[in-house]
């Protein structure tokens, strides 16, 4: 068996990026390197990095993100970036979106733990909830899948004129190129490549982010959203 890797002590810029929220970042921190690393959520290797790889990798990530908006984080683990960016980031309504139970279990003693209001857990798969979550302004990812995949499965919950927002690495020019066709059926209308966090991680965050016009996910989910629509409301007439 092998010995847990230790978290290093935080560096001087997490304090700054996440403020007063700096002490439940450094718990959320310690929830990942021993809780997060028991339960398989994370691997041991990533304990030493967990800082500028993982929680200042996703907080910068609120320079994109409009105020006061509604956001979704598809696929979100263990809260990556989606519990980074509640702690920086009060003023927006997330919704962690994850589909295997041991990790939604992990997500809401988190967001209780740290008093995240502002944060509620789902668990279900995007294809699932499409209909029955409201639209929301800005989904966000991170390590879920290929553009072209992940953007089936994000964009159509976003709002008309909403933007998906995937923290990506070097592969983000490459694997825009080649979503480009399924990003146009899906409804995309603007396409670009940001980086965010100068100064704060090294090398800075790549963002790729999906702008759609006013019908998310195309004709095609346009129809699968209209009936879910439906459906929840027989159900609620019920």
């Amino acid at each position: 068996m092998t010995e847990a890797a230790e978290l290093p002590p935080a560096p001087e810029q997490a304090r700054e990026v996440f403020g007063e929220r700096f002490a439940d970042a450094v718990r959320y921190a310690e929830l990942l390197a021993e809780a997060g690393v028991q339960r398989g959520l994370i691997g041991p290797r990533e304990v030493p990095r967990l800082w500028e790889r993982h929680l200042l990798n996703c907080a910068v990530l609120s320079e994109a993100v409009p105020e006061g908006v509604t956001v979704c984080d598809v696929g979100s683990g263990a809260g990556l970036p989606g519990i980074p960016l509640a702690l920086v980031r009060d003023d927006l309504n997330i919704t962690l979106l994850e589909p295997l139970l041991r990790r939604t279990n992990f997500l809401t003693e988190v967001v209780e733990l740290l008093g995240l209001d502002h944060v509620t857990v789902v668990r279900g798969r995007a294809e699932e909830v499409m209909g029955k979550l409201p639209p929301v302004h800005v989904v966000t990812a991170r390590a879920v899948a290929p553009l072209d995949r992940l953007a089936t499965w994000g964009v159509p919950l976003l709002r008309p004129y909403g933007e998906m927002l995937a923290l990506k690495g070097d592969t983000a020019e490459e694997e825009l190129k080649s979503a480009a066709t399924a990003l146009s059926k899906l409804g995309a209308v603007s396409t670009s490549i940001l980086h965010v966090g100068e100064g704060v991680v090294d090398p800075a965050s790549t963002v790729v982010r999906v702008e759609v016009g006013e019908s998310p996910g195309g004709v095609r989910f346009a129809a699968k959203r209209a009936k879910a629509a439906r459906t929840g409301r027989a159900r609620r007439r019920r």
